[in-house]
């Protein structure tokens, strides 16, 4: 007779000695992530203030004037299309065909991939630093790991540097435990699921509080204050998710054909110069808010949610997402997550301004949860960036609620990401 599934033995947990060593290799890869997430970033910050402030007033301009954001944003595609042409290892593959699953790259493609980067994310281009800094991570996590422990799997060094750039990159371990857990649900993993999460989360917990011990990370925007949930938030709720979703997935859909429009022009110099010339224009169209990775932008929105008009933050959202699919197109080197929140967050406070009864909060975490189903297909990753946006206990209710007709609305369908031949990842 066959044992009834549910008399199955569980999975035996490993012991506590065969956890143990991995603590120390963790905390080092966690705190070594982060620490080239924070130098990186600190970088482009530096340059981005040479090049947005002193620069522009040194010579009398306007530092967002319209021909001095053209000039910057064509500079920057110039400059990152000689890192991709000339530099040893072109800055990686095709950011088009990469996501948070890094790839692990020769060392000698690092230097150019961390260059293209840096001067992406001090020139304007709307990607954030998620996919390089953590191939790089990778990379290097794995050089060192298996030359000092050559007994060692490939893979338990990936998931290290990966849950420790994410523990980095968002500011807690929780972030990394969730990719970690989304990714571990399609495989046979060996012994229980903490086991298998007990070295990437110390990874990811060095990582967060490195950073937090070297700055101030914040997702909270500090939005109006959101009470207890009411028929009118749920209502909103799953009204601007669905119509967060279906605007990503219009990037989506649109993601092949602007790449291979690009990939026309076949060299890093006129691919890249060309974006930047589509950012320039798309730039003065929704005003250097939709510049950069849109953090620090985001955070002027939430400041005076009713500072712009509908129309203002319909043209943000709309322009924020062109300049997202263009730079992801054309090949700058960065990831779609962060700028993806401020079209969400942009797209949620569209929703207040339009409607005065939907709640700034309500519309704000419900607008990025549905853009970042469609861009991410990380169902917990987007309740996560979602619910931290508004520290609030009562907006995960509505959240989960709403991420699924969000979520009928793109499973299934093509990733924002490509294969190599150019056609969509589903």
């Amino acid at each position: 007779m066959a044992q009834d599934s549910s008399q199955q033995t569980p999975p035996a947990a490993a012991p506590a000695r065969a956890l143990l060593p991995t603590v120390v290799p963790a905390l080092v890869v966690g705190v070594a992530t982060s620490l080239l997430l924070v130098g990186v970033s600190t970088a482009a910050e530096e340059l981005q203030d040479v090049l947005w402030q002193d620069l522009p007033d040194a010579l009398g301009v306007g530092g967002y004037s319209v021909p001095w954001m053209f000039v910057v944003l064509v500079a920057t595609g110039i400059a990152v299309g000689l890192v991709v042409w000339k530099v040893p290892g072109h800055a990686g593959p095709d950011p088009a065909t990469t996501g948070l699953d890094a790839p692990v790259l020769p060392p000698a493609v690092l230097p150019g991939l961390l260059l293209a980067t840096a001067f992406m994310l001090a020139g304007g281009p709307s990607l954030g630093p998620e996919n390089p800094i953590i191939a790089v991570n990778v990379s290097l996590a794995v050089w060192a790991g298996l030359r000092a422990f050559p007994r060692t799997r490939e893979r338990s060094w990936v998931a290290l540097a990966e849950a420790g750039t994410i523990g980095a990159l968002f500011g807690t371990p929780v972030a990394a435990a969730l990719v970690i857990s989304e990714a571990l649900a399609g495989q046979r993993v060996k012994g229980r699921l903490w086991d298998s999460l007990f070295a990437p989360l110390a990874a990811a917990g060095a990582g967060a509080l490195t950073v937090s011990l070297v700055s101030e990370p914040s997702f909270d925007l500090r939005l109006p204050p959101f009470g207890r949930p009411g028929w009118g938030d749920l209502l909103a709720s799953l009204v601007v998710a669905p119509v967060g979703a279906l605007l990503g997935m219009c990037a989506v859909y649109a993601f092949p054909y602007v790449h291979g429009a690009f990939a026309r022009l076949r060299h890093p110099m006129l691919m890249l110069p060309a974006g930047g010339v589509v950012l320039g224009a798309l730039a003065a169209l929704g005003g250097h808010l939709t510049l950069f990775k849109g953090l620090d932008e985001i955070a002027v929105l939430a400041r005076d949610p009713d500072g712009w008009s509908a129309g203002e933050f319909a043209t943000m959202t709309v322009v924020k997402l062109a300049a997202l699919l263009v730079a992801a197109s054309c090949g700058f080197r960065g990831g779609r997550i962060f700028p993806a929140v401020f079209v969400g967050t942009a797209l949620g406070l569209c929703a207040h301004a339009l409607v005065p009864g939907v709640q700034p909060a309500v519309g704000v975490s419900a607008g990025v949860l549905g853009i970042l189903l469609a861009i991410t297909r990380q169902g917990w990753v987007s309740l996560f960036v979602a619910a931290v946006l508004v520290v609030s206990p009562g907006i995960l209710v509505l959240l989960c609620i709403a991420s699924l007709p969000a979520w009928l609305l793109v499973t299934g369908r093509p990733l924002m990401q490509l294969r190599e031949d150019g056609t969509a990842v589903r």
